[in-house]
């Protein structure tokens, strides 16, 4: 018997499994595909890594801009491949020597969990005296949309050998943004089709309307509050039967409508593991009905991203440890979309807090075209802070190429529950984009500097 057993080596599972290992714990680790998870592998690290070079495709497309005589000559994917999974597979070697370093008893193949704290995998029970389920999540399809040939999830956009002329995109959240914003980049025209009425739904209401007025610049048809209510594929390409009874016509269609949580197939349901809508049911120490049984990641229904697996992985080993954590607020975990222009946010929406606070919130917006480093840089956008009157920012929502590194800050700001007169003395070096966000807490706090109050 070893201290914890955990079944999924996604980002909570292995994040758990060193952490534990840090803390003195024997771990063993059940893993049916390749540790890193998702993310590693068919997520995170490979979707980015097709937007960078789809930025590099822009750059030399946009370098007469800049006076710099470049010219695209096109793309060639076996060579954008060969660098996105030359990144992968430098990480996941990476990761395999640190499971190694930290001793952790490694377990290839696809697990069932028993119950008492119990993984049996290829007739092999293994047994600890605390469990984690980690399984994460699957590409979600659109009822009576059959996947297969032109019509693929992210799994197979992330392999596909060449940029298809047209493409329909079927979700406008962040998988189906990213991507469209990738083959746009490539070169294809692209549809996004939101059966919601605006893309990035889960985000405030100003960052969606201005991705979506920067991608009509960009040539991305956006057709919001539509459904999809069929899909026909013939020898040459795929018609999108929509509601409105426009029909659009593709060579490829991505259905990019979220995913669902991974615990079908794994034994949950025998065992006694309480789930609602296929997301394990646990309290706010993350832990399951069932005695010593924790579960961490994308089954576990909030926001579905790596870097919360991971918070949580690391919550749950130091809490078997006996460390008391403070438990995680999802609200203050940082979201980032990768598009072009990138969206950033924390905290709550507008329309969140308004609901929260009533008539005490208020609002400033910082317009991007002040800071010289995104003028240098040739991007719009801006930033919304959302405060609470006389009192702290509960929101940042951030649009504008590059303003996901600025969340480091902005997830500071609300953790720590600042008010504008405390992050308007910090003192922001120049010119860089971080120092709008200085400039917008500047504004709020009623001493504007590029701006008019």
């Amino acid at each position: 018997m070893t201290d914890l057993v955990i079944l999924g080596g996604g980002s909570g599972g292995y994040a758990a499994a060193f952490r534990a290992a840090e803390l003195g714990l024997s771990v063993t680790l059940i893993e049916k595909d390749k540790l890193g998870g998702t993310c590693l592998h068919r997520g995170c690290i490979p979707t980015k890594a097709l937007l960078h070079a789809a930025e590099v495709a822009d750059t030399a497309r946009e370098g007469e801009h800049f006076g710099v005589k470049t010219t695209l000559a096109g793309i060639d994917m076996a060579g954008v491949h060969k660098y996105k999974d030359g990144i992968v597979t430098r990480l996941y070697k990476g990761l395999q020597g640190l499971a190694k370093a930290h001793r952790i008893t490694l377990v290839e193949g696809a697990g069932t969990f028993l119950g008492d704290n119990t993984v049996e995998v290829d007739g092999v029970r293994h047994t600890g005296r605390h469990t984690i389920l980690a399984t994460g999540s699957f590409p979600r399809a659109l009822p009576g949309l059959e996947l297969g040939g032109r019509i693929i999830t992210s799994d197979q956009a992330l392999t596909l050998d060449h940029v298809p002329e047209r493409v329909v995109v079927l979700g406008g959240g962040v998988i189906g943004v990213e991507f469209a914003s990738v083959w746009a980049s490539f070169g294809a025209h692209v549809t996004i089709v939101e059966a919601l009425p605006r893309l990035l739904p889960t985000e405030d209401e100003f960052a969606s309307k201005l991705l979506e007025r920067a991608f009509r610049r960009r040539k991305i048809a956006c057709r919001t509050g539509v459904k999809v209510i069929g899909a026909a594929q013939t020898a040459t390409g795929v018609s999108v039967a929509l509601e409105t009874g426009n029909d659009l016509d593709a060579d490829l269609v991505l259905v990019a409508v979220g995913r669902g949580p991974n615990t079908a197939g794994h034994g949950f349901d025998e065992a006694g593991v309480a789930m609602e809508r296929g997301f394990v049911t646990v309290d706010e120490r993350l832990r399951t009905n069932l005695p010593g049984t924790y579960a961490v990641g994308d089954i576990v229904a909030g926001p579905q991203l790596a870097h919360r697996g991971f918070a949580q992985g690391i919550f749950v080993a130091e809490d078997i440890a006996g460390l008391a954590p403070r438990p995680i607020d999802d609200t203050g975990i940082p979201r980032v979309t990768y598009s072009h222009p990138e969206v950033a946010s924390v905290g709550l929406t507008e329309e969140q807090a308004e609901r929260k606070y009533g008539t005490r919130v208020t609002t400033l917006t910082y317009d991007l075209g002040g800071n010289g480093r995104s003028q240098i840089l040739k991007t719009s956008g801006a930033i919304k802070l959302v405060r609470v009157s006389d009192g702290p920012v509960v929101g940042l929502h951030m649009v504008g190429d590059r303003v996901g590194e600025l969340i480091g800050e902005a997830q500071l700001i609300h953790h720590w529950q600042a008010e504008p007169d405390e992050v308007a003395s910090l003192i922001h070096a120049h010119p860089t984009q971080n120092e709008a966000l200085g400039e917008a807490m500047l504004a709020l706090a009623g001493k504007p500097l590029h701006t008019h109050a």
